[in-house]
């Protein structure tokens, strides 16, 4: 993992010491499923490799079936951060001047405002917002480059926009 992940790793580990408190490890398989017995986390290395960045970690998986195998590849997935109620926007939906994140967000009276927001971690394809942005507004992900401010737009909701034939 990369040496800011460790951090967060550990300050979050210090932070919820509590045994109930330590979320398991998730192994993802080759195929993209999930593993079905919760790992933990065992050891990381002393050092950081100068190369990349990185620090070795290594983590225990029950194998009561032997279906993990030395050298098998997978994922492990491990909650870091809880944050709840947090809101998320496509990526695709913001874009960064002069140092600061924006967004198009579609007003009441159907009109665009330019907006800034502060952004914090990605999850997939998403910002995770942590300023700017109130639950339950509209934010434009298709066409912002032709979302001027003051302009009338006719939203539509993203999902189906996704769905939309080719040629419509």
């Amino acid at each position: 993992m990369s040496e800011q992940e460790y951090l967060r790793f550990a300050k979050e580990r210090k932070e919820n010491s509590d045994p109930a408190n330590n979320h398991a490890l998730e192994l993802i398989l080759a195929d993209g499923s999930v593993y079905p017995h919760p790992g933990k986390f065992y050891f990381a290395d002393r050092a950081v490799n100068v190369k990349t960045g990185t620090i070795q970690v290594a983590s225990l998986f029950p194998n009561p079936d032997n279906l993990l195998r030395p050298g098998q590849y997978a994922k492990i997935r491990a909650l870091i951060k809880n944050k709840p109620d947090a809101l998320l926007v496509p990526q695709r939906a913001t874009w960064e001047m002069q140092g600061r994140r924006l967004v198009a967000v579609v007003n009441p009276d159907h009109t665009v405002a330019i907006r800034p927001v502060k952004t914090a971690e990605t999850i997939g394809t998403e910002w995770v917002i942590d300023e700017g942005l109130k639950a339950g507004e509209w934010v434009i992900v298709e066409g912002i480059q032709k979302a001027l401010p003051g302009t009338t737009v006719d939203p539509k909701p993203y999902a189906e926009i996704l769905a939309a034939p080719v040629g419509r």
